[in-house]
């Protein structure tokens, strides 16, 4: 029997959202565990924003080629690599015994979310050739990534309390291997007749820049703006970025960024803000969760349940705020998102040592709540401003700018606020991020009222 004989579309939907569930998953079980892995294996904040960066870079480098790799070379094969990539990267975290390796794994887990994300959205539109249904799956498939977020921290903290951190990593293992039988089985092969061609000049020269820059983020924070370590890593990431623009611009519409997208403005805005929402919330988040254990005292466990007030409001206001978007267009939503998620931020820069539950949570409502409304506008904009053709190539130009935007902002967070061991000018550093992060999000709110689309013509609406 040949695979996808027998299988029903729900049975499809169901392989390809376990897969998807443990991409979203791993972008915040780990926060929760971060301290625990630094005691464990002796590392510093510098390292641990490596262990959690090794996952973003490599996911947020490849994740347009990996689309156009399906496209290319079948959806079914890419997106059984990716299964094979991550578990084997997830079983190598689980066992190391140093950061370096920890955090060479987690690139390995990040090379397989780049491969498996595209194509599990790519096989679920297959399976759901009718128009209608598809909607309703692709919503199923959005729910489930947006439960992934709060579940990170409940679940990351309850392993790491009850089994240790290195089950955070070892859980995905029987996950995988169900996801890897049931794609083998259910999944029919699919690829696209005219496939673009793989841009791997444009993937290695964004790769470099993408890590160099990176680099530069978080040696500046342990060694200092002028050390060497930053000054090669600027030597390196300016002929990177030279050569990027060169390659784009060479390939036009095969290049992994067109650059006849990048000269719209409302396209370049809904990426800019997209980017710059997961800046300031994953960089937030990661100082946040270093805070509550390391400062504030918290278990693991404690401190996983402390932000679901955060989390929570994501996957509630998700389809709210999808349709808002729908009935008033992205500029609104997007514009509300941001001010209501930056008066949030604002209020983290009076959190302390001895704050309680009952202090943090209107800041973690206000931030959760207006993700929620920012998150579907964002993606509506930047897939609004293109012609349908290209709507999958805007949607992953989407999600590349939000990874590259949280690797940035980890980076950034992490030298900023230093070491929590000295509490005084970590908590400094840690309000620093906050209202930077609130005032980035008030600028963003400015863009996206001046450059984002706005609510369709009447006659564009449907009833």
């Amino acid at each position: 029997m040949r695979p996808g004989d027998s299988a029903s579309p729900r049975t499809v939907l169901v392989v390809m959202c376990a897969g998807y569930f443990l991409v979203l998953l791993d972008v915040t079980v780990v926060n929760v565990a971060l301290p625990a892995v630094g005691a464990g294996l002796g590392t510093d904040v510098g390292g641990l924003q490596w262990v959690v960066d090794g996952y973003a870079l490599a996911l947020a480098s490849l994740m347009l080629t990996s689309g156009a790799a399906g496209d290319r070379y079948g959806h079914r094969r890419v997106v059984l690599i990716g299964l094979g990539v991550f578990g084997a990267g997830s079983l190598a975290c689980g066992l190391a015994q140093s950061a370096g390796v920890l955090v060479a794994a987690r690139v390995v887990q990040g090379v397989g979310a780049a491969l498996l994300l595209p194509g599990t959205l790519a096989v679920i539109g297959r399976a759901f050739p009718d128009g209608a249904a598809r909607a309703r799956a692709i919503g199923v498939w959005a729910g489930i990534g947006s439960l992934a977020l709060p579940a990170g921290p409940l679940l990351g903290g309850a392993l790491v309390e009850g089994l240790g951190w290195r089950a955070i990593f070892l859980v995905n293992v029987p996950v995988v291997l169900f996801a890897l039988a049931g794609t083998a089985v259910v999944v029919h092969e699919s690829r696209e007749s005219r496939a673009r061609p793989l841009d791997l000049s444009g993937m290695l020269s964004g790769g470099i820049l993408l890590c160099a820059a990176t680099y530069a983020f978080i040696e500046g924070g342990r060694r200092g703006a002028g050390s060497p370590e930053v000054r090669t890593a600027t030597a390196v990431a300016v002929p990177a970025l030279v050569t990027l623009a060169a390659a784009e611009l060479r390939r036009g519409d095969d290049a992994m960024l067109p650059p006849a997208l990048l000269r719209r403005p409302a396209f370049t805005a809904a990426n800019a803000t997209a980017g710059i929402m997961n800046l300031c919330t994953l960089g937030t988040l990661f100082v946040l969760m270093l805070c509550l254990q390391s400062v504030q005292h918290r278990s693991a466990l404690l401190a996983g349940l402390t932000v679901v007030p955060l989390f929570a409001p994501l996957a509630v206001m998700a389809p709210v705020g999808g349709r808002v978007t729908s009935r008033f267009g992205p500029r609104l939503p997007a514009a509300a998102g941001l001010l209501v998620a930056a008066a949030g931020l604002a209020l983290l820069t009076g959190a302390g040592e001895h704050s309680g539950y009952a202090d943090l949570i209107p800041a973690f409502l206000l931030w959760g709540v207006g993700c929620g409304l920012l998150t579907p506008a964002v993606v509506a904009a930047a897939i609004a401003t293109v012609p349908a053709e290209r709507s999958g190539l805007a949607s992953a130009v989407n999600n590349t700018a939000r990874q590259t935007g949280g690797a940035i902002g980890i980076a950034v967070a992490g030298a900023v606020a230093g070491q929590p061991g000295d509490q005084e000018r970590f908590l400094r550093g840690f309000h620093t991020v906050a209202l930077g992060s609130a005032c980035l999000y008030a600028v963003a709110a400015v863009l996206a009222l001046a450059l984002l689309p706005g609510a369709p013509p009447p006659t564009d609406r449907r009833s």
